[in-house]
């Protein structure tokens, strides 16, 4: 299947539109944002003459990344967060290579992947369609410097799951005999609160030999949620440690529909972490809300968003380090929209869970390709001004690196240098290489965009 590309180059290779996981409703672009995206469009058309390239060629190559990020900053300026870019890499191609390209040894690890109907809108698949799996292996193999991602799932009865464990494994063999038997893991989709779930971990477990569970405090019978330090949350935490399965990554924020609002909140996580510290507790999205504004940690009764999860590590008395990491599905796509708010979200996830415990997510291919978020990812910056007054990191290439890859690496196991090795020389690293010597990426996005389109999603 080929998917539509975009010839007269009408599309930014930096995508920032309404488009949501189909968790949360589509969010409006702000003025800023219209304005960055107008910012964009006008600067690759006056740089593409300059080089003597069309529009299509500009915004394909580096420089089109380069050129659409420091649009960006234009638009919201650089007090809080910026894209750390030079003017000259929007028209010097060797530049921009080095400004948005890979460092040394980089490894990217999603740990938050999705496979859904592709193209071109917002309805789960069902089954592993081989046109869906060239379309998945395009965009996050081909199209982004991907190195390994985890196939994840929604919420849902058994009975009617969109993309059911036997479709994602058919996805991983494909993969497999691609010779990429390193590049895709699985979960297991465990709701405790609903009939059939725990007794159903052995099987995932010894049959489809999942690497950990994702589960939705938020979802049950009936509209009711529930908290891991529950009675049923406990007793799924007791069986993962019996079957040896220690990762549970647990959907915390973007609560969507009228599920448990309260239950969609952070308060247990501190709690099952001291409780467990044999298990690793990977906080999906990080509690953060698209409705709630990031700004410095606030302690006050009542705040929402990322500050419920440090709020619990810190009442818990859960240090940075800890068996507790954050994940930054959708959270990062987000608030690439509004870098102030990024430089807050990063800066209190690396100070309060510590650089070593916030994991790689992209929620893609939901957003088509991630590369746009990898590139955006590679170049963000928290000003000097925050980093004094708040305590924040810098991002240096050391802290991007354990991020994109080596934390969760280590989350799940696995040598970061030794899956480099491999991933450097399978089958999938060959065809990446002859397939960028004439690269098309579409630049598209799948998810809904509009309040309808994720209505008729049905979550």
């Amino acid at each position: 299947m080929t998917t539509p590309e975009d010839p007269e180059g009408k599309r930014l290779p930096i995508k920032l539109d309404t488009t949501s996981n189909g968790e949360f409703v589509p969010v409006p672009l702000s003025t800023a944002n219209r304005a960055g995206n107008r910012l964009a469009h006008s600067s690759a058309t006056e740089s593409a003459k300059r080089l003597g390239l069309s529009r299509r060629k500009f915004l394909i190559s580096s420089c089109g990344a380069a050129s659409t990020l420091l649009a960006f900053n234009q638009a919201h300026g650089t007090s809080g967060g910026f894209y750390d870019i030079e003017k000259e890499s929007a028209l010097d191609l060797q530049l921009a290579r080095v400004q948005t390209g890979p460092a040394k040894d980089e490894l990217v690890f999603d740990v938050q992947g999705h496979f859904i109907d592709t193209p071109p809108g917002p309805k789960p698949a069902t089954s592993s369609n081989p046109k869906n799996a060239e379309v998945f292996i395009k965009d996050v193999f081909m199209d982004s410097d991907t190195d390994l991602m985890v196939l994840s799932f929604v919420p849902s009865t058994r009975e009617a799951e969109p993309v059911t464990i036997q479709a994602a494994d058919e996805v991983r063999r494909i993969v497999d005999k691609l010779q990429g038997t390193h590049r895709l893991l699985l979960h297991g989709r465990v709701n405790p609160n609903q009939p059939g779930d725990l007794e159903g971990m052995d099987e995932l477990a010894q049959k489809w030999g999942v690497s950990a569970w994702k589960t939705y405090t938020q979802y049950g019978p009936c509209g009711k949620g529930y908290f891991l330090s529950d009675e049923v949350g406990t007793r799924f935490i007791e069986r993962a440690r019996k079957l040896g399965v220690k990762v549970i990554c647990v959907h915390k924020g973007l609560p969507f529909g009228s599920r448990s609002y309260e239950h969609s909140q952070c308060s247990d996580i501190g709690v099952v972490a001291k409780r467990f510290p044999d298990v690793k507790f990977l906080i999906y999205h990080s509690g953060f809300v698209s409705s709630v504004k990031e700004g410095p940690y606030d302690s006050s009764p009542g705040r929402d968003g990322i500050d419920t999860l440090v709020s619990s590590l810190q009442k818990n008395g859960v240090s940075p380090g800890s068996n507790v990491y954050a994940e930054l599905g959708s959270t990062w796509r987000f608030l690439m929209r509004d870098p102030e708010q990024a430089a807050h979200a990063l800066g209190k996830l690396i100070k309060y869970c510590g650089e070593d415990n916030v994991l790689w997510g992209t929620d893609s291919i939901w957003y088509g390709s991630p590369q746009d978020q990898i590139v955006a990812f590679r170049t963000f910056q928290i000003s000097p001004s925050f980093r004094d007054r708040f305590g924040y990191s810098e991002m240096t290439p050391a802290v991007r690196g354990r991020i994109f890859g080596r934390n969760g690496a280590a989350v799940y196991g696995l040598s970061a240098a030794e899956l480099k090795k491999y991933t450097q020389r399978d089958a999938i690293a060959r065809e990446r290489a002859a397939y960028r010597e004439n690269p098309s990426p579409h630049f598209l996005t799948y998810g809904p965009k509009t309040r309808r389109e994720f209505l008729a999603l049905g979550q």
